[in-house]
C-alpha cells in the first residue's frame, strides 16, 4: 500500500515561513513530481519527511499510522529514505564504508567483516549499473559517480517510500537512464516514489502526478500528466509566463581576443588542448562526465598544476600558478560543487558577498569598512534579487539558486575579465534560471567573456555563442552557433567504444 499523507504540514525559521499548512497525498506504485521555485519548501519538505527537521505542526502517516520523527533514523525505521542533492558522503572514507556507514557487517569478534561490507557494496553497485571499486576514497571520485553512490546507498535499506531531491543535477545521460530504470522498477514494485527537479521534461517523462509549491504553499496538485503542458507548469511555479527560457540575446562580439589557451596540458588532461576566448563571448564547453571540462579549467585557473603549454591575456603570456594569480588577472571561477568548493556555509550572505572585493576596500589597507560592507552587499542583493530575510543571514540557510547568486554577485563586485561557471544552475528552478540567463547577457554585452560548463546540453544550445565539445580529455571541435544540432553534438561527444554500439 504505502500511502503517505501529510497534513497541516508547518515550519518556520526566523525571517520566513518555509511551509504553511501542506496537505498532500502520495500512493505507493506511483512516483510523485514535486516542483517549485528554490525557496519554494520542497527541500524543507524532504527534511522534514527524513527527520532531519521537526515540523511545527501537522502530522505525517504512512498506511494510516501517524508518526513522529525525531531522527533521521526514525525516518529510515519507518521506510522513508530521502537522496539529497547535496551530498552527504564522507569523503576520506571509502565507498563501501560510505555506502554501509552505521551498518557494518561484523565478524564473531566483533571486528568488521571487510570482505562483506566489499561484497555488499559490490552487488548494490552493479544493480544500479556502476563500475566503481568499492575500496577506492569517495574524494578521489567524481561528483556524478558521488550522486549515483548516495543513490545507491539509500536503496540498500529497502525503504517503501524514497523521495530524489535533484537526484540528474550532476549525472551525464548514460547515469540518468540507469537512474530512471531504477525509479521505473521501484514503481512497479510499489513503493512510493517523491521526485523533485527543476527539469520540467523528467517531471513530464517519469512522474504519474505532480505538485507546486510556491512561497512555502501547496499551489496546485496535477494528477493528469496528459493534458498538463510545460507552459501550464511553469506559469504555476513562478506566477508568471516564460515562453522562452534561454531567450538568447543575439550582439555584437568584440574581435581581440581575452584569453588565449594553446597546446595546454593539466592534471587529468590527456591532450595538449588549444583554443581562445573574445571579449563579451560566451563560450560553452559540453561534454559527458569524464570529457576532462571541469579539470581543464581548473588548469586554466591554477586549481591543478599546468603541465604543458602557454596561457595568454590579452596577448600577454602569463604562469598562472594558484587561483590567487587568476583573480589578479580578473579570471573568476563559480564552481560545480558549491557547497564544499563555493560557498563559505557558516558565514553571512553579506561575507560571502564581500569577501573578494573587499581588499580593494579596506581602511588603510588593513581595516573593514562596516559602511562599505552592509551597502556592497545590499546593492548586489537587490541586483540580482537574491532572496534573504537580511545580508546577516547564514548562507547554507538560502535555497541553492540564492547561494549561487550569492556567489556571482562576489565576483562581480570585483574586476571581472574572464567568469568561468561550472554546471551554474546544477538544482536551480526555472524562474531563477531565466534570470541567470539574463545576468549572463547583461555581463557579456559589458565586455565580459564567460565560459559555461555544463551536462545541461539544451542550456550551452540556449545560451552560447560557440561550443566546444569535448570527449576523453580533449576538445573534438567547436561549433559556431549556426551548426549547433543536437544529435550531431551528443554524436561528438560519445567515446568511441560506444559510437561502435550505436544503430547505424
Amino acid at each position: 500500500m504505502n500511502r503517505l499523507e501529510l497534513t497541516g504540514i508547518s515550519k518556520s525559521f526566523p525571517g520566513v515561513k518555509a511551509l504553511d499548512s501542506i496537505d498532500v497525498t502520495f500512493n505507493g506504485g506511483t512516483v510523485g513530481g514535486l516542483v517549485g521555485e528554490n525557496g519554494a519548501g520542497k527541500s524543507t519538505l524532504l527534511k522534514i519527511l527524513s527527520g532531519a527537521y521537526t515540523p511545527d505542526q501537522g502530522t505525517i502517516t504512512i498506511n494510516g499510522q501517524a508518526h513522529v520523527f525525531k531522527s533521521t533514523s526514525d525516518a529510515l525505521n519507518a521506510g522513508i529514505a530521502v537522496i539529497y542533492q547535496e551530498l552527504n558522503l564522507v569523503p576520506e572514507m571509502t565507498v563501501a564504508e560510505n555506502m554501509l556507514l552505521g551498518h557494518y557487517p561484523k565478524k564473531k569478534s566483533g571486528l568488521i567483516d571487510f570482505n562483506a561490507l566489499y561484497a555488499t557494496a559490490t552487488k548494490h553497485l552493479e544493480y544500479i549499473m556502476e563500475n566503481i571499486d568499492p575500496t577506492v576514497k569517495v574524494k578521489t571520485l567524481p561528483i556524478a559517480q558521488r550522486q549515483m553512490i548516495e543513490i545507491a546507498k539509500a536503496l540498500l535499506y529497502n525503504a517503501s517510500i524514497i523521495a530524489f531531491d535533484e537526484p540528474t543535477s550532476s549525472l551525464s545521460q548514460k547515469e540518468i537512464t540507469n537512474l530512471f530504470r531504477i525509479i521505473r522498477a521501484l514503481r512497479e514494485q510499489g513503493k512510493t516514489v517523491i521526485y523533485v527537479s527543476h527539469r520540467l521534461e523528467e517531471v513530464f517523462e517519469l512522474c504519474d502526478s505532480v505538485t507546486v509549491f510556491r512561497d512555502g504553499k501547496l499551489v496546485e496538485k496535477f494528477t493528469d500528466m496528459e493534458k498538463l503542458s510545460q507552459d501550464v507548469l511553469v506559469n504555476r511555479m513562478v506566477g508568471r509566463d516564460i515562453s522562452d527560457i534561454y531567450n538568447y540575446q543575439s550582439r555584437p562580439i568584440g574581435t581581440s581576443t581575452v584569453l588565449s589557451v594553446e597546446n595546454f596540458l593539466c592534471t587529468n588532461i590527456r591532450e595538449p588542448i588549444s583554443f581562445s576566448l573574445r571579449k563579451g563571448e560566451i563560450l560553452g564547453f559540453f561534454g559527458l562526465v569524464g570529457a576532462g571540462r571541469t579539470e581543464l579549467m581548473k588548469g586554466i585557473y591554477g586549481a591543478t598544476k599546468q603541465l604543458e603549454g602557454t596561457v595568454k591575456f590579452n596577448g600577454e603570456e602569463v604562469q598562472i600558478r594558484r587561483p590567487e594569480d587568476a583573480i589578479k588577472r580578473g579570471v573568476a571561477f563559480l564552481p560545480e560543487d558549491r557547497k564544499d568548493e563555493g560557498i563559505i556555509p557558516v558565514r553571512s550572505v553579506e561575507e560571502n558577498i564581500n569577501i573578494a572585493s573587499r581588499r580593494n576596500n579596506l581602511k588603510w589597507k588593513f581595516f573593514l569598512k562596516p559602511q562599505w560592507e552592509r551597502e556592497n552587499a545590499e546593492s548586489f542583493m537587490q541586483k540580482l534579487s537574491i532572496k534573504s530575510p537580511s545580508r546577516h543571514q547564514i548562507i547554507q540557510n538560502l535555497s541553492g539558486g540564492n547561494q549561487q547568486k550569492t556567489i556571482l554577485a562576489r565576483w562581480l563586485g570585483d574586476k571581472l575579465t574572464v567568469l568561468i561557471m561550472d554546471e551554474p544552475t546544477r538544482g536551480i528552478d526555472v524562474g531563477t534560471k531565466n534570470e541567470f540567463y539574463h545576468l549572463m547577457y547583461q555581463m557579456a554585452e559589458s565586455g565580459i567573456s564567460i565560459i559555461c560548463i555544463s551536462s545541461d546540453l539544451p542550456e550551452v544550445m540556449g545560451t552560447c555563442d560557440r561550443l566546444a565539445v569535448m570527449r576523453e580529455g580533449t576538445i573534438v571541435t567547436i561549433l559556431q552557433r549556426d551548426e549547433f544540432d543536437k544529435e550531431k553534438i551528443m554524436n561528438l561527444a560519445l567515446p568511441a567504444k560506444h559510437k561502435e554500439h550505436q544503430p547505424a
